[in-house]
């Protein structure tokens, strides 16, 4: 049985600063995110999801050829972890193509 949690921060008004709608996706430890790519170097891309902007690192789904495989604007859905400063991807589809690329494979 898989289970999944969903963590939403309502967006909220203070003082005059609004707050934006923060919602993640997590199934097991798993965190998923969607967002456009900004920037794509050797082994990692940034995606800007809306709400934030981060760096992503995809070497466990494409080694150090991430510029062969992504490229800025498009649109993508990343399944993977926080590590540190950085999110770790274990899957990685793009919304466009519905094509997935994972660690498995």
């Amino acid at each position: 049985m898989k289970i999944i949690k969903e963590l939403t921060i309502v967006g909220l008004t203070f003082l005059g600063i609004a707050i934006p709608t923060l919602s993640i996706a997590s199934s097991e430890g798993d965190t998923t995110l969607t967002g456009s790519v900004e920037r794509v170097w050797e082994d990692g891309f940034r995606l800007n999801t809306g709400d934030r902007v981060l760096r992503v690192d995809s070497w466990d789904v494409y080694g150090d050829n991430t510029p062969e495989n992504l490229a800025v604007g498009d649109r993508l859905t990343v399944t993977g972890e926080f590590s540190g400063l950085e999110f770790d991807a274990f899957s990685i589809t793009d919304n466009e193509e519905q094509g997935s690329k994972g660690a498995e494979e």
